[in-house]
């Protein structure tokens, strides 16, 4: 689930800078050796959820350099505690209070769409 998850934080970015520069967005990013450092419970909105922070490798595809990086993921748990969703900060809209997007990840045994 954490490798899921920080691929396709990785694939949000590469989208976010590739639509920016007009350019066309490589393939799916490669995760591997994930390292978390810390953890930390916390509330999202009204849901659960985990900050975690720590290293993984990672490269873009078809590229050979494997680049060690720094990351800090933001994971809330489904309403029924049996998903998860990966959850990026999205500004505040009242100065007080943070604003969240979420994108679901694969349930386990399930094949990301």
């Amino acid at each position: 689930m954490l490798l899921q998850a920080l691929g396709l934080q990785i694939a949000l970015t590469q989208r976010s800078i590739a639509e920016a520069l007009a350019l066309d967005p490589t393939g799916l990013p490669e995760v591997s050796r994930v390292r978390v450092e810390q953890q930390q419970a916390l509330t999202i909105g009204d849901q659960r959820g985990l900050r975690l922070e720590g290293r993984f490798d990672w490269r873009l595809a078809g590229d050979p350099i494997r680049v060690d990086s720094p990351f800090e993921l933001f994971l809330e748990r489904g309403a029924k505690g049996q998903s998860w969703r990966l959850v990026r900060p999205d500004g505040t809209s009242d100065g007080v209070s943070q604003n969240w997007l979420t994108y679901p990840l694969p349930l386990p045994g399930e094949r990301p769409g």
